[in-house]
């Protein structure tokens, strides 16, 4: 699990219940950018890994997936 999640869920709750400071809202925003940026590196790590077969087994992995995974490896 991502450890500021928690933390973000926390500043969310308070934001419903009672309403965030000026702080509050200002860390919220920073922990909201973190955890997007934290989610698409997974994502594009994932991408990464993954190779698209035919049903002949031929490689048809998109080109630009490929020139991505070798950009990555350099």
């Amino acid at each position: 699990m991502i450890p500021i999640l928690n933390r973000i869920n926390e500043l969310s709750r308070i934001e419903h219940s009672s309403g965030l400071s000026d702080t509050e809202e200002a860390e919220q925003a920073a922990l909201r950018t973190q955890y997007l940026q934290i989610l698409r590196g997974q994502l594009l790590t994932t991408l990464l890994n993954v190779s698209v077969m035919d049903e002949l087994g031929n490689d048809i992995t998109p080109k630009k997936l490929l020139d991505k995974k070798v950009a990555n490896d350099q």
